[in-house]
């Protein structure tokens, strides 16, 4: 699974990103995919998504894949016998936990991270707007997800990340996860998802992986898919509700 002898290839695609107001987003949770596959393996794997979706487009994306009648070829994807399991993994972020640890970090100390996060979404969207005005790049969802996939894929080799293009992910925060990351991160590259097979095989986790997770917190998850998620869920995800059995 590894590109060369120097490092570990990971791509990596993410669903949920609006940017630092994430209290009154349109989505209340971030997911972020990272796929260690040879190509040769993701694009057959594109392959027989094709065979089994049997679409017209000319890119498929999560929502193909979420569709109910579509049902069957997501728990094959997910599932022991499918082609990713072992080689992918999701990192969710419950966006208001998020804002409660960040209140916390950086302008309560003395208060605990789930009273704050109990608090009401009045009171989280009052401290994410200050949180924004003081603290923007602190909440930036991109960085703490792309460390930890090189965490979770570098156990012995520097991580080279191969990641879809993000607008949020600019100069500067790319120079900031390459100094918190030091020699672990060998390159951060990106790419269109078109243009590689792992990157749309990891924006295809990412996306049902947010959806799923998202039902769940709204108190209405489907619970086969639930289950079928929870294998490739970070154990470090940043998540508060309990209820949602992810973790």
């Amino acid at each position: 699974m590894r590109t060369n002898g120097l490092s570990v290839e990971v791509a990596c695609d993410e669903s949920g990103s609006e940017g630092s107001n994430l209290i009154d987003a349109i989505t209340d949770v971030f997911a972020h995919a990272s796929v260690l596959l040879p190509i040769s393996s993701a694009q057959e794997c594109i392959l027989q998504l094709r065979e089994r979706i049997r679409s017209p487009a000319l890119e498929y994306k999560a929502n193909h894949l979420l569709r109910e009648k579509h049902r069957a070829v997501l728990l094959w994807l997910l599932s022991a016998d499918g082609p990713i399991l072992g080689h992918a993994a999701v990192h969710l972020t419950e966006k208001a936990f998020f804002v409660a640890g960040k209140v916390v970090e950086l302008l309560e100390p003395e208060k605990d991270p789930a009273t704050v996060y109990r608090s009401g979404r009045a009171v989280l969207a009052a401290y994410n707007v200050v949180l924004r005005a003081e603290y923007r790049e602190h909440l930036d969802l991109h960085v703490p997800a792309i460390v930890r996939a090189v965490h979770l894929w570098g156990t012995d080799k520097p991580v080279t990340i191969v990641h879809d293009r993000q607008n949020l992910l600019t100069e500067d925060r790319v120079a900031l996860i390459k100094r918190t990351l030091g020699d672990r991160l060998a390159d951060m590259t990106f790419v269109d998802s078109r243009d590689d097979a792992r990157v749309q095989i990891a924006d295809f986790l990412a996306g049902v992986a947010r959806r799923i997770a998202s039902d769940a917190l709204n108190g209405h998850g489907d619970v086969e898919l639930v289950a079928a998620l929870r294998p490739y869920v970070d154990p470090s995800s940043i998540w508060g509700d309990e209820r949602s059995s992810l973790l």
